[in-house]
């Protein structure tokens, strides 16, 4: 009896420091265990060790909801249950050490992890430790690289890394990059995976000819350097490119799923096929070979949702290595092995292989001459809308949780569904039209849960000490309009009275012009600032196209229009509002509507232009010195149909966009203007199904074009996609054009051009597109003109001074990629309809940059606006109950530095990151250093101590070691770029943080409120 107690005892007390979390902040001499590279299998010198990697590739959603997936359910669609997946690999790692297997969606992984026992987590921690259950990439789900902003990519991962280390400890940290199944490749990827302190990074996908070319001329392993001109070595990483994608060799797929024969190695049995299957694995090793300059070649030996009966790929994997090593006492130098990625990179690197470098990107992506995988970078216009303004919140309510002392747990449900949306089956578009249905009651839940949270949070910082009798916390409610994008706001519609608070995420003050959707009934508004002045507003009629949107439910006609400056750094002010029925025109001013055939709007001595109503051609000038001349136009291109047998009848779907012809929308514009003291606006109808609204703020160096689309006719029998053409000959840019990595660095595009291969272009229009996510440019040298987007879109400039976007499409074929059905979205019973803005500037090529970077910030994170019903309280017993402004910051932090990450981490600590948002060389001024002074930077709290992490905040940066790559440009990769060594401080000794253009740098802080 005691012996068993005693085995208990030590047994809990064993558990017991297994699950201790092993983070950056909780780190002690004690539970340092020896894992990763430490566990590799040996390889054997002299011989071509063949790394056989088992994986699965599980998609948090795609032809299946995210649950659908983990469970099993509808297996009519897809037989594929991750739960058992993972049940079934643990079990047979547990049988044989050798045995290894690599797992990459979080998300799942921690579904699967919550169910498990204490008994069973105690074991598969062993798994973890002794590197047979090894994570790789680590992120909540394998993002997307075109359509995705680097800092929802960098939640993602910050995420996912949470979970594991909390978990699993420095054991389960990932090393490695696994971006096997993304639609291209983008540059700004490069540059995160190595300030995650990845070694390196796998791809499975590449354009066909990039891929042949690199494989005929050995150059399939390289240096990728992530930010050449900003961040230099520190964001340069291995990047590999597998053989066949993410499959196992052809025929050797032993998964449940598959119908390739299994290896029979009982010579009794007729069936026996041992020396055969060993002869043709062998041939398939030698080919690939040939392709690669080491003695080590990477297998993969999964597919999607594979493993779900693990015994049957083990099985079979173990008689394969047996049958092959022992051919080695006969004189062969195979050697095969249970391997990881990390392992397989570990062996490179001893084998001190010189690698080329690439500096450009993998975008965009061909499978063949007429398959370019760029209709993805437009599809599903609204779900990636939904997406940009989910980040938005989810950075409002993290700052706002973060300067309150409220623990994030309630922000764990936005975290991960904006890590879900990510996923390159999700905010790429390419799911089934039920799973995308899914996607967005997800975030939708989300935000609705978050919303609480973030009210409660916004709720200490609005509410005085002192309370009004007439005004409890039980009846002050603070919501947000979630569909002003649609002008429809239930509160507004609603009240008479009520408060609107302005929330600044960003770390430096904003002004904002303010839009508050008003029902038509009421006569006039009054505006008052916290000081009870009265602000000049301008009332506009919303259009009735935006008022016919299927599913709009909303008596708000007019827009109500003021104009909030200077809106504090991490802070909110609040606007009393309010009806009034005396009528002053300094208060409310909205135009007669005026249908002229030249029309003049705009700020003569900041930006104006003039259009002409009969060409839409418009004439801008800016500070009355430079003048562009510019059309903007709406065209479709005819969606391709084919029958996807063959190459040349691919259609155009989902993933792909091939044009068979383009059209005009409409022969004639009509137009109507509205003006007043603080915006112009020309409402513009195309036809019944095309709408714009250009508008020029007086206080503002843009133009707003913001579109109106939908329903999509398609009873001709035509898919069409729709683009916005902006046609200029001021500017000649010879076939030069520049578009976003991710929100971040800018990439040079070269019209039918690669920097890496000869390209050989069969779809010259298709073949040219790129992937917008914020800004895509157009400049000689001396004028720049460009369009920022408000959501990820496709886009090109296929003629010398010409940009165009593509805003929404509807096919009505498949393009026999997978999904399995056409992108025809509709909603309410008929097509969807979608709206959105292109913010157009246009200047000097040496004072645009700066603009345009912080306007394209300001877009990112928006404003928030919340509301609260004021209908039995004046306004100045508001004023005295309630704070009206706030700013979490001492000081605004100049315009080149932004808090990109404020949120909770553990009782007492945050998690910080600072970014410097411009490029070298991109502004005389603002592309300098900065130099933030930490110890006098936040109003709520101070800052005791603090210690410097990678950027996934999962290892301290003194700790972090990567492998030094020597390259073909003859430069060593360097460990560390920081001016930072990542010791622990205690303020005030260290407060000042120095950031270096384009970086990035990321602190636990400990605080006292």
């Amino acid at each position: 009896m005691r012996k068993i107690f005693l085995f208990i005892f030590l047994f809990c007390l064993y558990s017991g420091v297994a699950n201790t979390p092993i983070s950056p902040d909780t780190v002690t001499d004690e539970t340092v265990i020896s894992c990763g590279y430490e566990t590799c299998p040996p390889t054997k010198p002299g011989m071509l060790n063949v790394h056989l990697v088992p994986h699965t590739h599980d998609d948090v959603g795609w032809l299946k909801t995210v649950d659908q997936y983990y469970y099993g359910s509808r297996s009519t669609i897809a037989k594929a249950g991750v739960q058992y997946i993972l049940d079934s690999v643990v079990e047979e790692l547990l049988q044989d050490e050798s045995r290894r297997f690599i797992y990459v969606e979080t998300a799942y992984f921690w579904k699967w992890w919550k169910e498990q026992s204490d008994f069973q987590k105690h074991k598969i921690r062993k798994l973890v430790r002794n590197g047979q259950l090894e994570f790789i990439g680590g992120a909540w789900s394998m993002n997307d690289e075109a359509d995705t902003n680097y800092q929802s990519v960098i939640d993602q991962f910050t995420w996912g890394f949470r979970k594991l280390n909390d978990s699993f400890g420095r054991c389960g940290r990932p090393r490695i990059g696994w971006q096997i199944d993304p639609f291209g490749h983008s540059r700004e990827t490069a540059s995160i995976m190595a300030r995650l302190g990845f070694d390196g990074l796998f791809l499975g996908r590449i354009d066909y000819q990039d891929k042949q070319n690199r494989f005929t001329q050995k150059r399939t392993e390289m240096l990728w350097q992530g930010s050449p001109h900003n961040l230099g070595l520190s964001a340069d990483i291995f990047t590999g490119i597998l053989y066949n994608t993410y499959s196992p060799p052809p025929g050797f797929c032993f998964d449940i799923l598959c119908d390739d024969e299994p290896i029979i190695d009982d010579k009794n049995s007729f069936a026996y096929n041992l020396d055969s299957r060993v002869s043709k694995f062998l041939e398939y090793i030698h080919q690939q070979k040939i392709s690669y300059t080491t003695n080590h070649l990477i297998v993969t030996m999964g597919d999607d949702f594979n493993y779900q009966n693990a015994n049957v790929w083990f099985k079979n994997m173990d008689k394969l290595i047996r049958a092959i090593n022992e051919m080695q006492i006969n004189g062969s130098n195979v050697n095969l092995l249970y391997s990881t990625p990390s392992c397989y990179l570990k062996a490179l690197f001893e084998s001190n292989v010189t690698l080329s470098v690439k500096s450009d990107d993998f975008l965009p992506y061909a499978s063949d001459p007429h398959s370019y995988w760029t209709g993805y970078f437009t599809s599903r216009p609204t779900i990636k809308y939904f997406e940009r303004k989910g980040n938005n919140f989810l950075q409002v309510s993290k700052q706002l949780c973060a300067m309150t002392n409220i623990e994030n747990v309630k922000l764990n449900s936005l975290k991960s569904a904006m890590g879900v949306m990510q996923h390159h089956d999700a905010i790429t578009g390419t799911e089934k039209q039920q799973v995308a249905f899914d996607y967005a009651r997800l975030l939708d839940n989300a935000i609705s849960e978050t919303e609480i949270v973030t009210g409660t949070a916004l709720r200490k910082l609005i509410e005085k000490q002192q309370e009004a009798p007439k005004v409890t916390k039980q009846t002050f409610a603070i919501e947000t309009c979630p569909l002003l994008n649609i002008s429809q706001c239930e509160i507004t519609d609603t009240y008479d009275s009520f408060v609107v608070t302005l929330y600044n995420p960003l770390s430096y003050p904003v002004t904002k012009n303010v839009r508050i959707p008003v029902p038509g009934s009421k006569p006039n508004y009054i505006i008052l600032c916290p000081m009870g002045k009265e602000q000049v507003s301008q009332v506009v009629p919303v259009p009735e196209a935006v008022q016919n949107i299927p599913g709009r439910f909303s008596e708000a006609q007019f827009e109500l229009v003021f104009r909030a400056n200077n809106l504090p750094p991490l802070g909110f002010r609040s606007y009393y509002i309010y009806v009034s029925n005396n009528v002053s025109m300094n208060r409310s001013y909205m135009s007669h509507s005026l249908e002229e055939k030249k029309i003049k709007i705009g700020n003569p001595n900041r930006l104006s232009f003039m259009v002409n109503n009969d060409e839409n051609t418009l004439i801008l000038t800016i500070n009355k010195t430079t003048q562009f001349h510019l059309n903007q136009n709406f065209y479709y291109y005819k969606g391709a149909v084919g029958n996807n047998e063959i190459f040349a009848n691919r259609s155009s779907g989902a993933y792909i966009f091939r044009p068979n012809g383009s059209e005009p929308v409409g022969s004639a514009v009509k137009m109507t203007t509205y003006k007043g003291p603080l915006v112009d606006e020309i409402h513009q109808t195309f036809s019944d199904w095309v709408t714009q609204i250009i508008r020029v703020y007086k206080n503002e160096g843009h133009v707003e074009f913001n579109w109106i689309i939908g329903p999509i006719p398609i009873g001709d029998g035509i898919g069409k996609e729709i683009i916005s053409r902006y046609t200029t000959t001021t500017v000649n840019s010879k076939h030069v054009f520049y578009t976003d990595s991710n929100g971040r660095e800018m990439m040079e595009r070269i019209r039918n051009y690669r920097p890496t291969w000869g390209l050989v272009l069969e779809e010259p229009i298709a073949g040219n597109y790129y992937p917008v996510t914020s800004k895509i440019t157009i400049k000689d040298d001396l004028i720049q003109l460009s369009v920022l987007t408000d959501r990820a879109q496709g886009g090109s400039s296929l003629i010398d001074g010409q940009i165009e976007l593509m805003i929404h499409r509807r096919l009505l074929h498949d393009d026999a990629f997978g999904v399995g059905e056409a992108l025809n979205e509709t909603a309410f019973g008929k097509g969807l309809v979608v709206r959105g803005t292109h913010y157009l500037t246009a200047g000097s090529v040496k004072n645009q940059n700066a603009y345009e970077r912080l306007l394209a910030q300001q877009k990112l994170l928006d404003i928030w606006t919340f509301f609260t019903p004021t209908p039995s309280i004046s306004f100045d017993e508001y004023k005295n109950t309630y704070n009206m402004e706030y700013s979490g910051l001492r000081e605004a932090l100049p315009q080149n530095v932004h808090i990109l990450t404020l949120e909770p981490w553990r009782t007492g600590s945050i998690l910080i990151r600072l970014e410097h948002i411009f490029e070298v060389n991109e502004d005389p001024v603002l592309s300098n250093p900065a130099t933030v002074d930490l110890s006098k930077l936040f109003f709520p709290f101070n800052i005791t101590s603090l210690r410097e992490t990678n950027l996934g905040a999962n290892l301290y940066v003194d700790e972090l070691k990567r492998m030094q790559w020597k390259s073909e440009s003859n430069s060593v990769y360097e460990t560390r770029n920081n001016d930072f060594p990542g010791l622990f401080y205690s303020l005030p000794s260290i407060s000042s943080i120095t950031l270096q253009p384009m970086q990035i740098r990321t602190f636990i802080i400990e605080v006292q409120y």
